[in-house]
């Protein structure tokens, strides 16, 4: 049989409750940390073994054990999964830095950047590690509502990572009966199209709330992949991986569920809604409006053109009316495909 293995989850959101779950399926046997902040979600976990405020009608396996301190979470961990929003990315990861093993396998389930620094959650991490020793660094990505991996619906996604050794050990500690796992070595590509993918999902949003129909939602969908490919070459990813799990299925599935939280915030400003109000009335947090604004930033310093992402950007940023860019994205001047 083979060693068990401590994984510990940082955020007990949707997709950490999620990933808890899914690993009590895995080939592998576990020994699971689960890592909450918020201390009513903590409380629910602990007395009802459920996540109410993230990720209802699911119970967590007793097997998972749930703490709030961060020390007993990392401890001793084979492998550290971070599962917070990019904003608090650092702060955890610089509270965690005196509890990690240089033996331990880093891996960023989070889709989005760093908004001060521009920076893919893995550059944040060795950032962070660097200084008290060089991190086994991998990302998880790809199509995953947490709430269909959580019910077991087939699913897939990819394990990105220079060590090859441990893209390996991911597949095979990840890997289970509903969850199917890739491994890739081009970590940008990866994290790009997990992050870039939520602008375009605003703007799916953005149509469907105005009431256009599929035409339009393709037309994004297909350009979308354009600029997510284009930004992500540019830093050195293959066209191919945009093309695979984490690009172009990660996109279609945000752009078209009715579970992306990225899109609903898009139907929401489509419909008239201001964005400090959509964001107020909920705990769940959108990773695409940070990413719009950094994705913005990285095409302005690299002289990049992201249509869809300037138009997001002015919706978001500059009180654009969300019809005035449908608008503008149409009447840009005709070109080649």
């Amino acid at each position: 049989m083979a060693e068990e293995k401590k994984i510990a989850i940082i955020g007990a959101g949707g997709w950490g409750t999620a990933l808890s779950i899914v690993l009590g399926r895995s080939r592998a046997p576990h020994r699971i940390a689960l890592w909450a902040r918020e201390q009513d979600v903590l409380d629910s976990l602990r007395k009802e073994r459920k996540n109410p405020s993230f990720l209802p009608g699911f119970t967590i396996p007793a097997e998972v054990e749930v703490t709030g301190e961060l020390r007993e979470a990392v401890e001793a961990a084979d492998i550290v999964i971070g599962a917070m929003p990019s904003a608090h990315a650092r702060e955890l990861y610089v509270e965690m830095l005196p509890f990690f093993s240089r033996t331990t396998g880093f891996v960023s389930a989070t889709k989005g950047l760093e908004p001060k620094t521009l920076l893919r959650m893995t550059e944040v991490i060795e950032q962070v590690l660097t200084p008290k020793f060089w991190p086994r660094v991998a990302v998880i990505s790809g199509p995953s509502f947490a709430l269909e991996v959580a019910r077991g619906d087939p699913t897939a996604i990819v394990a990105a990572s220079k060590d090859r050794m441990l893209a390996a050990e991911l597949q095979e500690q990840l890997s289970g009966p509903t969850l199917r796992v890739y491994t890739n070595d081009d970590v940008v590509g990866v994290e790009l199209g997990g992050a870039v993918k939520n602008v375009i999902a605003i703007a799916a949003g953005v149509a469907e709330g105005l009431g256009l129909g599929h035409n339009t939602v393709a037309a994004l969908i297909t350009r979308g992949l354009a600029e997510m490919t284009r930004l992500g070459t540019a830093f050195g990813a293959r066209k191919e991986t945009l093309a695979g799990l984490a690009g172009m299925g990660d996109l279609v599935l945000t752009c078209t569920g009715q579970l992306s939280r990225n899109r609903s915030v898009g139907v929401e400003l489509g419909r008239g809604k201001k964005l400090e109000e959509i964001l107020a009335s909920t705990r769940m947090v959108a990773e695409g409006v940070g990413t719009t604004a950094a994705a913005h930033a990285l095409a302005l310093q690299l002289g990049i053109e992201l249509p869809i992402t300037e138009q997001m950007y002015g919706v978001l940023y500059q009180g654009r009316a969300p019809q005035d860019a449908i608008r503008e994205l149409m009447e840009r001047p005709l070109k080649a495909e």
